[in-house]
């Protein structure tokens, strides 16, 4: 086999393998012979088939194989002896198609990962600001779930319903003047100002008494989960069975022991341990976008552009989900096309800080233990159904760059937490307020900073690199995984419900040694898909007015890496 560089340029590596039909022709021989003790045919003696009828009738299949596999370990010997380390998984293309009894040429793309410059870790300097657990915040917390476990009396026959009471009933929807399924029910309870009937219903209930009759009108959202009732006006006839008025909840002892606790003492020292997690996070996401500020202020390097592209494209799909849910979704996703320079410099900005994040984790001995991913991803598993379950127990463990999406989170919270020990902290008190508006600030500064950062030209030629290593995503506290597309056909991982892009700087996770010799998936093969999430469908239309669906936060593509 011939290996003949025709791309060298920045991060980027192409080239050419020549199969010879002569290798191809040898592979085939060698696999005639491994299967002919288990070929059986009639008038032969098994073991005794003669090659020329295996070939005859094996042989498209046993040189399509030969040249997978002459591929694969073309591709891993281009990596090994070139020292290169895949930024993302090498395009592998068979040119010309393949005819028996000629060469093959197959062409061989891929973006290399740039070398760091060792990061410097010497002389951080980082402030804590910390928020201690009031009594007004326990007891306001307390009030709060009081408020949640309220209960309702029975009012007097002449109280008119108002916000916050509570009203029973019975009802008919109609449509078109026709009951529709779903849409009769007895008894339903909904307390006024809840916002869980459809806009409208509940503002037409204000008023009524202990067995008023009464039909009100009112119009279906757009968006309904029902499409037959999507968009519907209807009306309700309702038949007013009881009205009720929120009865006082005190927080005491009886009210702890209502939710299974011993006591009052005990409810508050659980809900202090609440907003004492719930602040040490705000504190270490203040902290962790500290580090990064100053940990891409020191460094400029150039990153591979796919890298770039699939980091952005994350970012870009979040966005994009959010804007379609907005109140205008075209003014919404107008106004996002302005910001998309903005944006890929940020995700260019996350790329080289997960980089230098791998690149300290690794001088530094930082790892993640076998028995930590056993754990992760029985816990990434339990999305799944238990059909599903077991299948993506094995995709994880047979894909290295699933592996490294559920590995990626933890290992970088590894690295941070090293940094943080070696960095000299201060501590401030602060109030939440003071905290959060901290927060606030370096999400509305992170894209300047992005834009603002020196753009380096790449080298034409960089040095050889040492290790393989794939690729990750994370945010400054809550991490999720995200490993970048991969260009050759290759098996995807079951479908998982997005969540909210956030402080993520998309990094790279240490991988083993051998992993730099892996290939991509064989070219001629394609591999079983592993199992798809169970889709939720949308509701019927339920035996009581439709719930009203929860407005849509705006979206807030935090700008911070």
């Amino acid at each position: 086999m011939q290996t003949v560089e025709t791309l060298n340029e920045g991060l980027k590596r192409a080239y050419t393998l020549t199969i010879t039909a002569k290798d191809i022709d040898a592979k085939v021989d060698a696999e005639v012979k491994r299967v002919a003790p288990q070929i059986r045919m009639p008038g032969f003696r098994p073991g005794k088939v003669p090659a020329n009828l295996i070939r005859k009738m094996h042989g498209e299949a046993l040189a399509a194989d030969a040249l997978n596999n002459t591929i694969q370990q073309g591709v891993q010997s281009v990596i090994a002896d070139n020292n290169l380390r895949p930024a993302m998984q090498p395009s592998v293309e068979l040119q010309d198609g393949y005819e028996p009894g000629k060469d093959a040429k197959v062409k061989v793309e891929l973006e290399v990962l740039p070398d760091v410059p060792t990061p410097s870790i010497d002389g951080l300097t980082l402030e804590r600001l910390t928020v201690p657990a009031t009594d007004e915040q326990i007891d306001e917390q307390a009030q709060k779930l009081a408020e949640q476990q309220k209960h309702f009396k029975d009012a007097a026959k002449s109280h008119k319903a108002k916000e916050g009471d509570q009203v029973v009933m019975d009802f008919v929807g109609k449509v078109d003047g026709e009951a529709f399924e779903g849409g009769t029910g007895e008894d339903m309870a909904v307390e006024i100002g809840s916002g869980r009937l459809i806009p409208g219903f509940e503002d037409q209930i204000v008023g009524v008494k202990t067995g008023d009759e009464k039909t009100i009108n009112v119009t279906f959202p757009k968006d309904y989960g029902a499409e037959n009732l999507a968009g519907k006006d209807a009306t309700f006839d309702l038949t007013i069975k009881a009205v009720k008025v929120p009865g006082e909840t005190k927080v005491d002892d009886d009210f702890a022991k209502g939710l299974g606790l011993e006591g009052l003492d005990q409810l508050k020292e659980l809900l202090k341990g609440q907003i004492e997690q719930e602040l040490n996070g705000l504190t270490r996401t203040h902290m962790k976008r500290k580090l990064l500020d100053q940990l891409a202020a020191g460094h400029d390097f150039p990153v591979p552009p796919s890298m770039v592209e699939a980091e952005f494209n994350q970012i870009w799909h979040q966005l994009e989900h959010e804007a379609e849910h907005e109140e205008d979704p075209e003014a919404a996703k107008k106004e996002l096309e302005s910001e998309r320079d903005e944006y890929h410099a940020i995700a260019e900005r996350r790329v080289r800080l997960g980089l230098l994040l791998s690149e300290i984790g690794q001088a530094n001995g930082v790892e993640v233990t076998q028995q930590e991913m056993s754990r992760l991803i029985m816990q990434a598993a339990q999305q799944y159904g238990p059909e599903d379950r077991e299948r993506f127990i094995q995709y994880v463990q047979q894909e290295p760059m699933a592996a490294a999406q559920l590995r990626a989170p933890l290992y970088e919270d590894k690295v941070v937490d090293f940094l943080f020990e070696k960095a000299e902290i201060t501590d401030r008190e602060v109030t939440r307020e003071e905290l959060e508006a901290a927060i606030e600030a370096e999400d509305s500064a992170e894209g300047e900073k992005a834009k603002a950062a020196p753009k380096k030209k790449a080298a034409a030629k960089k040095p050889a690199a040492k290790k393989a290593s794939t690729a990750k995503k994370d945010e400054g506290d809550k991490a999720e995984a995200k490993a970048p597309a991969k260009k050759a056909a290759t098996k995807k991982a079951p479908a998982k419900k997005a969540d909210a892009d956030e402080d993520k700087p998309a990094a790279k996770t240490p991988a083993k040694k051998e992993a730099a010799k892996k290939a991509p998936a064989k070219a001629a093969a394609t591999k079983k898909a592993a199992p798809a999430a169970a889709k939720k469908t949308a509701p019927a239309a339920a035996k009581k007015p439709a719930a009203k669906k929860p407005a849509a936060k705006k979206p807030a593509a935090k700008k911070d890496a």
